[in-house]
């Protein structure tokens, strides 16, 4: 678990790093529907709900909801969940996730902490690609989130419905590297590029 708090922090501080690159925030991103700017509001949103959930808080629908959020509101939630994340006994308890629209769901903490890794090396590239920045993992990183994202069910209320959090898979080259395996398999299309050049 040391190890995947490690990668976790390294996938925050790499979404931290891009997020500051943002020039322009009505670019679209290869979340459909999605902008920049509704992107970054929804990445500060689940920061700031899964750092209250690590310290054990109180679920409140509140904490979750999406707000529009600046590079630094950003910087801030990230900063806030990895120290969450890392604290006394975090991983050790049952979380209270948000669920759906307004659901509490509990969670093992280190399941928790796999949730969000997943999630932020995928938003990572979602700002690289929309920015034209594609980032770059080390291959150990990427061996533990493609583990990862293989567990997730390519079938249920993962893949659809409203408040599913991965779209489903798509078919990967049979050459792809790590990334572009983890990106298919959870929906994106790996060879996504804006529209913008």
């Amino acid at each position: 678990m040391t190890a995947l708090l490690a990668y976790h922090r390294t996938a925050m501080a790499t979404a931290v790093d891009l997020v500051n690159e943002v020039e322009r925030f009505d670019l679209p991103t290869p979340c459909a529907g999605w902008d920049l700017d509704r992107l970054l509001a929804h990445m500060t949103a689940q920061n700031l709900g899964f750092a209250a959930a690590a310290r054990g808080d109180a679920f409140e629908l509140r904490t979750w909801q999406e707000v529009p959020a600046t590079p630094q509101a950003f910087a801030d939630s990230a900063e806030a969940v990895v120290a969450a994340f890392g604290s006394d006994k975090a991983l050790s308890r049952d979380w209270s996730l948000l669920a759906g629209a307004d659901q509490e769901l509990k969670v093992p903490g280190g399941t928790a902490l796999g949730f969000h890794f997943i999630d932020y090396v995928v938003h990572s590239w979602d700002v690289g690609v929309s920015i034209g920045k594609r980032p770059v993992f080390s291959e150990e990183l990427l061996t533990a989130v493609e583990t990862l994202a293989f567990e997730v069910p390519l079938t249920g209320p993962a893949r659809t419905g409203p408040y599913a959090p991965f779209a489903p898979a798509v078919m990967a080259v049979a050459d792809a590297g790590a990334m572009d395996r983890v990106l298919a398999v959870l929906g994106r299309d790996p060879n996504w590029r804006s529209p913008q050049g």
